[in-house]
């Protein structure tokens, strides 16, 4: 039970005119620790019972009673309330042990299915920086819905058609040699997209060729058929690197080209509730909302766009998944169309489009501008992550030399750094890069909570900890901190899942080993005395928690550093 609830309670039984959830609502948290753990303000009551404030606080201050409460005092209209930290503590750290990494899981989605469009990158092109923050964000998103109790379909709605693939055709018949491509696909699959648009510049005639070849795609001549097939599977095997690196997986990889057979549906359909309109020659679909400009489904020349794949895609995940809600985690530069193609889905009778929401998130920024170039090339994904662990190894080398598994735990401390840099952001917030800032051991980084999660094994190794029935809590300040943020956790999973926000995970538990390594530095956890075992066990509810926070953010926690 949340410390709000548990204190609304006892004063309901007092004030019986307020309703339960309105006094949980008043409560507040005093800023300094001597005003208590909780504090009721008495203004509303006041005006209900006309009576002065502060007469009030001193009057209910000595009606309550319970045996959690600790004593009450009244200062001015606020009732105080000191909480018996150690009955309290005990209650707290027991749910943890029993429920271990269960423990914050939550009902609130009655198994209902979301299905989450993340990460989506575009074949036969680098995976940029750029396509990080979808897909860390996207992941940690679909983790927190899964702890909230709802069921999740990872769509990766790759980026494999378009004329680009009939340019790309165009210059591997040209200049292509295909040991290259095999040996080292996207790099050498750019170089030839590049010197297409270069030679292009000069013979412009180059574009209508492309034009060509993307047209004898669609209609599924062979060969080009057969070199789009081969790019993709290139492409796709490079991007399970680095999804592997990042420990992220999906359930589809169901991209653009898998909708070419059935967006001539949708124009059917749309023509058939009369809402296709001409407008210079091209096929449009006007909408209610006077701040959207018309939705464009086809081109004068009858090629679909867009707006036709993607509401292609809507219909049929609908129809597959049943989706009780679908999330778009891609930047904020798509927001008129993700709101274009709602509207033509709500005009077209579907209710349920209500229930798409675009999940959007801002850049990533060096030096306050645009990550995209370096030295005028685009940013690797794969080497910064590469970079991140070859530093993380150099900590490692020259602050724990005899670490078994140096190489593993560099990894894991790597990528960790990279993802909770970006996590601990609001994802609407755009986020400055900095491999230093995100490898510090010390401050808001990932490093720092992994060292903490590592710390706390290391004292449960050294004390020989065993789970065992805790008899007793611990009475002091710096232990009651931790309790108390442990005990927040699965209110923080519900902030999280409400705002599709994992920036609220990783505040909370950088605030919680905030709090774990202030207890560490005033106390001597390994004292052989009476409280031993119940500050072992406060110990192992923090990394239970501390693990679980890192695996929904979708880190992993290693067990040394």
């Amino acid at each position: 039970m949340k410390l709000t609830d548990l204190a609304s309670q006892v004063l309901h039984n007092v004030i019986p005119e307020i309703p339960l959830n309105k006094i949980t609502a008043l409560l507040e948290k005093p800023k300094h620790v001597q005003h208590g753990d909780l504090s009721f303000p008495c203004f509303e009551l006041a005006k209900m019972r006309r009576t002065a404030p502060p007469l009030l606080a001193a009057e209910i201050a000595t009606q309550l009673t319970s045996s959690l409460i600790d004593k009450t005092e009244a200062v001015g209209p606020y009732v105080n309330i000191f909480l018996k930290k150690d009955m309290i503590q005990q209650r707290i750290v027991h749910k943890i042990l029993q429920e271990q990494e269960q423990y914050g899981t939550l009902d609130i989605g009655k198994n209902e299915t979301i299905v989450l469009d993340l990460s989506s990158p575009n074949i036969a092109k680098p995976f940029s920086m750029g396509h990080l923050r979808s897909t860390v964000i996207g992941n940690a998103i679909a983790n927190i819905l899964e702890k909230s109790g709802y069921e999740t379909v990872r769509i990766n709605y790759l980026g494999d058609w378009g004329t680009q693939f009939g340019k790309l055709i165009a210059a591997y018949l040209k200049w292509g040699e295909e040991e290259k491509i095999r040996n080292n696909p996207i790099p050498e699959l750019l170089k030839l997209y590049v010197k297409f648009h270069e030679e292009a510049s000069v013979q412009t005639d180059l574009n209508d060729e492309g034009r060509r070849w993307f047209k004898k795609l669609e209609e599924g001549n062979e060969q080009a058929v057969s070199l789009w097939k081969w790019f993709r599977e290139e492409s796709l095997k490079e991007f399970h690197k680095i999804y592997h690196l990042l420990g992220v997986s999906f359930d589809s990889y169901q991209g653009e080209a898998f909708y070419n057979n059935k967006m001539e549906q949708v124009v059917q359909m749309l023509e058939g509730k009369n809402l296709l309109k001409e407008s210079d020659g091209a096929q449009v679909v006007e909408l209610d909302d006077p701040t959207l400009p018309p939705c464009l489904i086809k081109k004068s020349d009858g090629a679909t766009l867009y707006a036709t794949r993607d509401l292609a895609a809507a219909l049929y995940r609908k129809k597959v998944y049943q989706f009780s809600k679908a999330l778009y985690v891609v930047g904020q530069e798509q927001s008129i169309h993700f709101q274009q193609v709602k509207e033509v889905l709500k005009k077209a009778g579907f209710d349920w489009a209500a229930e798409m929401h675009h999940i959007t998130f801002g850049l990533l920024l060096k030096d306050g501008k645009k990550m995209s170039t370096r030295k005028g090339k685009v940013v690797l994904l794969e080497e910064v992550l590469q970079e991140a662990i070859q530093l993380a190894e150099r900590n490692i080398e020259s602050k724990n030399p005899a670490l078994p598994d140096k190489e593993e735990v560099a990894r894991q401390v790597g990528v960790g750094a990279v993802i909770f840099h970006d996590l601990k952001n609001y994802r609407v917030n755009s986020v400055e890069f900095s491999l230093e800032d995100m490898l510090r051991f010390e401050g808001e980084t990932g490093p720092y909570v992994q060292y903490t999660f590592a710390r706390a094994n290391s004292i449960l190794k050294k004390g020989n900890w065993e789970s065992e029935e805790i008899q007793k809590g611990l009475g002091d300040s710096y232990s009651w901190e931790v309790a108390k943020l442990l005990q927040e956790f699965p209110e923080v999973i519900a902030k999280a899942n409400k705002g599709y926000d994992p920036s609220i995970i990783a505040k909370h538990i950088v605030d919680v080993c905030q709090a774990f390594n202030s207890w560490y530095g005033n106390i001597k956890f390994l004292q052989e005395d009476a409280e031993k075992g119940a500050r072992l066990a406060l110990v192992s509810a923090t990394a239970i928690v501390i693990k679980e926070s890192l695996r929904i953010l979708g880190i992993q926690a290693p067990q040394e550093m």
